[in-house]
């Protein structure tokens, strides 16, 4: 699964955009969730990609100019932690494992980065992410600064080192694609286990729990994101995340939930009635959304920009608000309106990759960027109709979304996620 050359490439291909410039990425820091305990640790993902170095307290240097350099600060050997919280490598033997030119004690990082910084002329980081580590930097700067008498000058010109790593983690190489589809296949037989533990009577936690079971026995390190399981009302909250109330004869549950392997996540909902059977209400709005969908895919394909999927799924969705009567009017009008924003209110995807929203820009001079081979996004239609006296009673409490990871291809697009998906699909899964 690592292959020390690829993060090496990435290093170098950075090297190159900085000239003679010096970027500095440091990963995330542990965080506390009580008194003496800490979150299960997820590495930065910049610092990951250009890495592949998964330990706490470590940054990466990358020097550009006519001798391009690479250089890892991690945490020392130390016998004593290492019973207690695990393995570490240290310098000397991260440096041969992961392809830097050297690494030093994470100790030495204030003594040696003003000496890396001096006579360079830009200096990229993640500008303004963390006060803390701004500061630390304009510190390092300030100490370059005092050596001008010594003909030392310091970089002159400071960029946000993310808008280049972003552009370069936007276009997926096979290796990021093969983790994305193990991922995928992980998360595809989580939500098939979901749907046949689902029954009235249980209750989210315990849907949940088939969840978490399943990323695990798959070889997921965790999940990618909170996992949503929401019954009944609680379907129409675009985020709810309690996943306590009991499982109903009649509701609706609808799953967002996935995996994460090799530090790249999926992205799967998936809704179903809770006794295995649609009734002709959920039907047909379910039918709406899985249509909607289906243009939105079928937009995905190279030199289509990327918001051609959102206007398909919003066009479909429209006409089908009409016929359903939640909305009245001509369907360009509702469009231009933004009529459909009752009940469809967010956007159709995302990137997707090492974060579950992965790094990218939208558009590019103010234009919707056109999809490229190797762009991985979400395909995540919906409707989620609340109570209310100008809508039919039928429909109350009607909660549905639909999502799917979709690659970018040469051709079109390879959709790498396939829980059952169809009304027959479906019915037929859970009553096997």
């Amino acid at each position: 699964m690592f292959d020390p050359a690829i993060h090496a490439d990435r290093r170098a291909r950075l090297a190159a955009q900085l000239g003679d410039g010096i970027a500095i990425v440091a990963t995330a820091p542990e965080v506390p969730r009580n008194r003496d305990t800490h979150y299960p640790y997820r590495h930065d993902s910049y610092f990951y990609w250009l890495s592949g170095f998964a330990e706490p307290e470590a940054v990466v240097v990358v020097i550009g100019g006519d001798a391009p350099e690479t250089i890892l600060f991690c945490r020392d050997r130390d016998e004593t932690r290492e019973i207690w919280d695990g393995f570490r490598y240290g310098p000397a033997a991260a440096q041969a494992h992961f392809g830097f030119d050297a690494a030093y004690s994470i100790t030495e990082l204030d003594a040696r980065l003003p000496d890396l910084m001096g006579n360079r002329t830009r200096l990229a980081y993640a500008v303004g992410q963390d006060p803390a580590w701004d500061a630390r930097v304009i510190g390092w700067l300030n100490a370059v600064r005092t050596k001008t008498r010594q003909g030392i000058l310091a970089p002159g010109e400071i960029l946000d080192v993310r808008h280049a790593l972003d552009e370069m983690r936007l276009i997926k190489d096979a290796h990021e694609l093969a983790l994305m589809r193990r991922a995928a296949e992980i998360s595809t037989g989580a939500h098939r286990a979901a749907m046949r533990a689902t029954r009235p009577g249980g209750h989210e936690y315990e849907i949940e729990a088939e969840l978490l079971s399943a990323f695990r026995r798959g070889g997921a390190e965790a999940p990618a994101y909170t996992s949503i399981v929401a019954s009944g009302a609680n379907a129409c909250v675009l985020h709810y995340v309690f996943n306590n109330q009991p499982l109903k004869d009649g509701d609706l549950l609808l799953i967002d939930a996935a995996a994460e392997f090799g530090s790249y996540a999926a992205d799967i909902t998936r809704t179903f009635p809770v006794n295995g059977r649609f009734s002709p209400a959920q039907k047909d709005v379910y039918e709406l959304v899985l249509a909607a969908q289906a243009a939105a895919i079928d937009a995905v394909r190279p030199g289509n920009h990327w918001n051609a999927p959102h206007d398909a799924a919003v066009r479909v969705l429209t006409q089908g608000m009409v016929d359903l009567k939640l909305l009245a009017g001509e369907v360009d009008g509702l469009i231009e309106s933004k009529a459909y924003d009752r009940f469809y209110m967010h956007r159709t995807g995302h990137w997707l990759g090492l974060d579950v929203h992965d790094a990218g820009e939208y558009k590019l001079n103010g234009a919707w960027r056109p999809l490229q081979p190797g762009m991985t996004l979400t395909v995540e239609p919906g409707l989620y109709i609340r109570p209310a006296d100008d809508i039919p009673e039928a429909l109350w409490n009607i909660g549905i979304r639909i999502e799917d990871d979709v690659a970018v291809t040469e051709s079109g697009c390879e959709v790498l996620t396939t829980p059952p998906k169809t009304v027959a699909e479906i019915e037929d899964w859970m009553q096997q």
